[in-house]
């Protein structure tokens, strides 16, 4: 938020996306699309399992360094570390030639959670100057 003054000469306060919400924003839209690039190649056979686990721990350390304002966005976020975790243990899994699927449909429900976060907070957000359309 900041203070500014009006057409009316008053002050009053203008709502914005705080630069904690754009970095949460930027840092997590980075690194869902690494994730998503290193589970391709691991399905096409390009990429090795532990690429792809240490790909999800990192961008789940990325985003869990940030501290977004918005409450939203603060609960994506926790989401979001929840789903990259359960992504990692669910290549572990498969690693191990162990079925991953419950880890797999723990992380894909989680990313339905955070989408419905967003999605309902795209508007208001959008009000604030904070733009999340690349994280839907």
């Amino acid at each position: 938020m900041g203070l500014f003054v009006g057409p009316t000469g008053k002050a009053q306060i203008a709502h914005t996306c705080s630069p904690m919400d754009r970095q949460f924003i930027d840092v997590a839209q980075l690194n869902l699309v690494a994730v998503s690039s290193s589970a391709d190649d691991f399905l096409h056979g390009s990429a090795k399992a532990g690429s792809v686990i240490d790909t999800a721990e990192t961008s789940r350390a990325n985003v869990m360094a940030t501290h977004p304002e918005d409450p939203s966005l603060s609960q994506t976020r926790g989401i979001l570390s929840a789903m990259f975790t359960e992504y990692a243990r669910a290549i572990k899994a498969d690693q191990h030639h162990q079925d991953p699927g419950k880890h797999i449909f723990q992380a894909y429900s989680l990313a339905n959670y955070a989408h419905d976060i967003l999605s309902r907070a795209q508007a208001p957000l959008a009000r604030r100057g904070c733009d999340i359309s690349p994280l839907l």
